[in-house]
């Protein structure tokens, strides 16, 4: 099993993502979270920024294509589309397989 991590602008476009993904059954769900970001643009300008996290269930076979549609739909010129492996419980991990 495995967390893709997506970093959004807003709630809205943080449910379009988890919308999209869902429905192509790339993920078996999506939590979503508001989030305080600091960082660096440009290597200029600190940034301090209100942003929605979707921490999204998933196989890591599916990874490629996650990213390729969260940046297609995303309004970041550099959306973070991060993999977290991770292990869960045969419980939880056959649920996963079975949704996606």
């Amino acid at each position: 099993m495995a967390f893709a991590y997506i970093t959004c602008k807003d709630k809205k476009e943080a449910r379009k993502i988890a919308h999209q993904l869902l429905k192509k059954r790339l993920i078996a769900c999506a939590n979503i979270f508001p989030i305080e970001s600091m960082y660096r643009w440009k290597k200029k300008k600190m940034v301090d920024d209100k942003e929605i996290v979707i921490m999204a269930k998933t196989l890591k076979k599916h990874y490629p294509q996650i990213k390729k549609i969260v940046k297609k739909i995303h309004s970041y010129d550099i959306p973070c589309v991060c993999l977290l492996d991770s292990t869960a419980n045969k419980e939880y991990l056959a649920w996963v397989k079975k949704e996606v």
